[in-house]
């Protein structure tokens, strides 16, 4: 059973329904915290969803849920008016910035290279390159990261690449409008006391990944802002903190163009020699919003495993 937060405490999760949201929300509903779910999804979904929601009130708290659009201003109050009206004598402890809606295109038509190391490696078998190609897709399917070199390149979109307006929805949605969503909370008096919030972010946010410029870009605007929240907005007993988790096989993740290779080199790297899951993030989570951590404030704190940190892997 997770440590128990302060009684009456809430937690307001932005992209609340699955991946790293809906995993802290497990968590901290354990520890006895109420809960209003942000997220959006179709319909067809909901038939995942529902049941989760349903674990989560089983455990006794509180749980309102809200299929919305987040980064709509006018809605947000909306949201933000029934919450206060749900409170009671409660506060929001956390506010956890989990919106994964962003741009995945590249900058410029990607340019084929020759793999050396394939034909040199087929010709030294004495194989068609094809052959050793297709022998490499199917081991690498089956889980033999190993090969991952060796497998067909990842299929890039040669038809839309990246425009300025991209950048701005993508920052927005997965950067800036954590802010908005801040000052709103704390100009309606609804932050607890000692109120914690969390963004995340991923590694990104300073190594180069085809596809991912927009959000990168996010994810550096994110980290800004947040280190801004921490520290005017630590006078009101407000902490904010960015969560850098390690490579992680959720629903965004999928989205990536070549994510099969980013979660392949991820293990390979790890000192463990498995992945993130949403569960370690939302672990850590918890224990960033207990009493204990309130000394922790501005920082970008790496959940990985020690992904980052490691060196070559064999």
């Amino acid at each position: 059973m997770p440590v128990a937060l302060p009684e009456g405490s809430w937690a307001l999760i932005l992209g609340g329904s699955s991946g790293f949201g809906l995993a802290t929300a497990h968590q901290l509903s354990g520890a006895g915290v109420n809960l209003c779910l942000v997220h959006r999804d179709r319909r067809g979904a909901m038939r995942r969803i529902e049941p989760e929601f349903d674990a989560i009130r089983e455990r006794g708290v509180t749980l309102i849920t809200f299929n919305a659009d987040a980064l709509d201003a006018e809605r947000r109050n909306e949201i933000l008016s029934e919450l206060d009206a749900a409170l009671g004598a409660g506060r929001v402890r956390v506010l956890m910035h989990s919106i994964a809606f962003g741009n995945l295109k590249l900058i410029a038509p990607e340019a084929k290279h020759a793999d050396a190391t394939r034909a040199a490696l087929a010709e030294a078998l004495g194989i068609d390159e094809s052959q050793l190609a297709e022998a490499a897709d199917r081991l690498f399917a089956e889980g033999v990261d190993g090969v991952a070199a060796l497998t067909t390149p990842p299929d890039y979109s040669s038809d839309s690449f990246i425009e300025e307006e991209d950048l701005e929805r993508t920052i927005h949605a997965m950067g800036t409008s954590m802010l908005g969503w801040t000052q709103e909370l704390h100009r309606r008096g609804l932050f607890a006391e000692d109120a914690r919030v969390f963004g995340m972010t991923s590694e990104g946010n300073e190594v180069a990944w085809k596809g991912y410029a927009a959000v990168s870009a996010a994810k550096v605007a994110l980290e800004s802002v947040s280190r801004s929240i921490a520290v005017e907005m630590a006078p009101y007993g407000i902490r904010s903190n960015i969560i850098q988790a390690g490579v992680t096989d959720t629903p965004a993740l999928r989205l990536i163009p070549g994510n099969a290779h980013l979660k392949a080199t991820a293990r390979r790297r790890n000192p463990f020699r498995r992945l993130t899951t949403p569960e370690d993030v939302a672990r850590v989570i918890h224990l960033l919003s207990l009493p204990e951590a309130a000394w922790i404030n501005g920082e970008v704190i790496r959940v990985d495993g020690g992904e980052h940190v490691s060196g070559a892997s064999r």
